[in-house]
């Protein structure tokens, strides 16, 4: 028979046919005085041999052992289950991401586990702030998450007994711009400063983030807000920087 009806019998394509002439699987026929490759039933035979094996994910390197060696082929069927395996639970675990997400109603962008630190779009904060959190908690669960998941769920997993409070201060400072009144942003850096000294105290116990991290968190707060709320932030930086605060 020819190439193109030993490639029909078997389910492959010519072009396969000539792919497993090149790497050495499959033996090349003699062929006919007008040039044509001529096969038998012995290579159809060793073609379905091929086609079930690389089905089953054995690679095309690890053929010629296993097509003719049985010890071999057990061998490698052991490692194929362990792969198999493996790539099941890596399913699963998508498959509960997948899950989680549809269920929070998070963008598929961030990581389940973060979407409960996530602001609300329907929150009533402005668009270009809720992106930045939403950013910030991308970034800091690819650095500093993917590099110690227990510091980052420290981070974010702290409790907060006044969560009114917070979300007034939160609004507060997105509300800054170049028109607020200095008096306005004194009181805000004061009662920012207030906030974050008790919740640093409780992480005090945490390794200093990473540098890089922390400084590409920081190159994203300065891409980001506003001149007015970057000068807020120095300021409460400083303050906190100082014994006791003050």
């Amino acid at each position: 028979m020819l190439s193109n009806e030993l490639a029909r019998l078997a389910g492959v394509t010519v072009r396969t046919l000539r792919h497993y002439h090149q790497v050495g699987v499959l033996p090349e026929p003699p062929r006919t005085s007008g040039g044509y490759r001529h096969y038998d039933v012995g290579h159809l035979v060793r073609l379905l041999r091929i086609t079930r094996l690389t089905a089953l994910g054995i690679p095309l390197s690890a053929l010629p052992e296993v097509l003719d060696d049985a010890a071999a082929a057990e061998e490698l069927l052991d490692e194929l289950d362990r792969r198999a395996a493996a790539d099941i639970e890596r399913l699963a675990a998508r498959r509960a991401d997948i899950a989680a997400l549809r269920r929070t109603g998070a963008p598929p962008d961030l990581p389940p586990e973060l979407s409960a630190w996530r602001t609300d779009p329907a929150a009533g904060l402005p668009a270009d702030m809720v992106r930045y959190e939403h950013e910030q908690l991308v970034l800091a669960g690819h650095l500093i998450g993917r590099g110690d998941p227990a510091v980052l769920a420290a981070l974010l997993g702290e409790v907060d007994e006044e969560p009114a409070v917070s979300a007034a201060l939160t609004a507060r400072f997105y509300a800054l711009d170049e028109d607020t009144p200095d008096d306005e942003v004194t009181a805000l850096v004061g009662d920012l400063v207030t906030r974050l000294r008790t919740a640093l105290a409780r992480l005090a116990h945490l390794p200093p983030v990473d540098a890089r991290a922390a400084g590409l968190l920081d190159e994203l707060t300065e891409r980001t807000l506003r001149p007015a709320q970057r000068d807020v932030l120095r300021r409460v930086q400083r303050r906190l920087a100082l014994p006791g605060g003050e």
